[in-house]
């Protein structure tokens, strides 16, 4: 039995009894934050906290590290809805060519993006797909990162999206986080298929998803729904079919245009709805009236120059947002949710109080886990962030490009 006490603790922050499932609208101004407090855990999970002059006698403290956060913050630790944290090789010729100006989606249409990542992910074994997003990962707690969600998509074929899956099982297994593996078959038409979008979605449901149950692969489905890419119809259709296999939707939709995406996810069920650099007022109407979550992904409007999403449109509407990171070898080659952190606040204007929502409490259930992370709770996960000696919460986005994060516990 592992026993950890955290004491001296400058502010412990999202903490509390009967939480939101998610902070919404205004609410997501509100962060609880305890001054001078303990924090006690057992095997992972929060037994105990509560101010400084109340800890002595709480239980049976022997055999325990005792960790002096004197000058520092605990948080629980960020939840990363939405990554593609398995990939085979960076893309940073593609970045040059966005220097000289090229559209994402004219990269796309000249063979780069998606399909560059399918071709060299086809080259690469299991193992070292596994080895390699195993440190990519280990990477990202040291920033934060507490749980994350992984997905497929840079295969696009019946062999290489199962192994990329089955690389997201193995870091399920090794990793002392909670992982969530999403199944994106439907990220891009492979170059055989362009021309026969009939036969690739057949691909994906007829001989894809069937494996992917028997094994059991994935905990959701996404498609990118997309000019250039997929359909609403072809989505719905993939969705559907995805949801017989025992999938819950999670999508990518509005990064470039306004589709009808966001109202036929949510019709179907979507858990959330991801990018939304582009949202109309029937999208915002349909979310209002719906229980899914609103992702934004300011790194990637960042890396890619497109618009960010408008956050405070959709706050000022009523409705929650988590952010997540999109950490990706071909726009968003980041998965430090410190910089997403940042870039919210000073490009999306988020207060710090709202963007800990978004990274914690609401991210946490955009990725399902809801019931034991996102917040401070009696039971919950112990998955919690140390920061170094800092002034204030304000200073982590603030003082971007550091690591303000000492330790992970996990």
């Amino acid at each position: 039995m592992s026993k950890i006490l955290i004491k001296n603790i400058k502010g412990l922050v999202q903490y509390g009894e009967d939480m939101p499932i998610a902070r919404v609208g205004r609410d997501m101004l509100y962060l609880p934050i305890l001054e001078n407090a303990y924090l006690a855990i057992e095997d992972n999970v929060i037994v105990a906290y509560g101010a400084m002059n109340e800890w002595e006698g709480i239980t049976d403290w022997r055999n325990v590290e005792v960790i002096d956060a004197e000058g520092k913050y605990v948080l629980p630790a960020f939840c990363d809805s939405h990554t593609h944290i398995v990939f085979a090789k960076s893309r940073e010729e593609e970045f040059v060519d966005r220097i000289k100006g090229l559209t994402y989606e004219e990269i796309a249409l000249k063979g780069g993006g998606i399909l560059n990542s399918a071709r060299r992910l086809a080259e690469k074994s299991e193992d070292e797909l596994f080895e390699e997003a195993l440190i990519r990962v280990k990477k990202v707690m040291a920033t934060g990162t507490g749980a994350i969600e992984i997905k497929s998509g840079y295969g696009l074929s019946v062999e290489a999206e199962l192994k990329m899956l089955r690389v997201i099982k193995r870091l399920k297994e090794a990793l002392p986080i909670a992982v969530k593996a999403t199944f994106l078959g439907a990220h891009a038409f492979p170059t055989e298929f362009k021309e026969n979008h009939r036969g690739y979605i057949d691909l994906i449901i007829n001989e894809m998803l069937p494996k992917i149950e028997e094994e059991k692969l994935a905990d959701y489905i996404d498609v990118f729904c997309e000019r250039n890419y997929f359909s609403l119809e072809e989505m719905e259709e993939i969705l559907i079919a995805g949801k017989r296999h025992g999938l819950i939707p999670k999508v990518h939709v509005n990064q470039f245009s306004v589709m009808g995406g966001i109202a036929k996810a949510i019709e179907l069920g979507a858990l959330s709805v991801d990018h939304l650099e582009e949202i109309s007022d029937e999208d915002i109407d349909a979310i209002k009236h719906s229980e899914c979550m609103p992702t934004l992904l300011p790194s990637c409007s960042h890396f890619i120059s497109i618009p960010f999403g408008n956050a405070r449109k959709l706050i000022e509407a009523g409705l929650p947002i988590a952010l997540a990171s999109d950490y990706n070898p071909g726009t968003t080659p980041t998965g430090n949710l410190q910089v997403v952190f940042s870039l919210a606040c000073i490009k999306m204007k988020l207060t710090p109080e709202e963007a800990i929502n978004a990274l914690t409490l609401n991210a946490a259930y955009a990725m399902g886990i809801n019931n034991t992370h996102g917040s401070i709770s009696l039971g919950k996960s112990g998955n919690v962030i140390i920061t170094n000696e800092i002034p204030s919460l304000a200073y982590i986005p603030y003082a971007f490009g550091e690591n303000h994060i000492e330790r992970l516990i996990s």
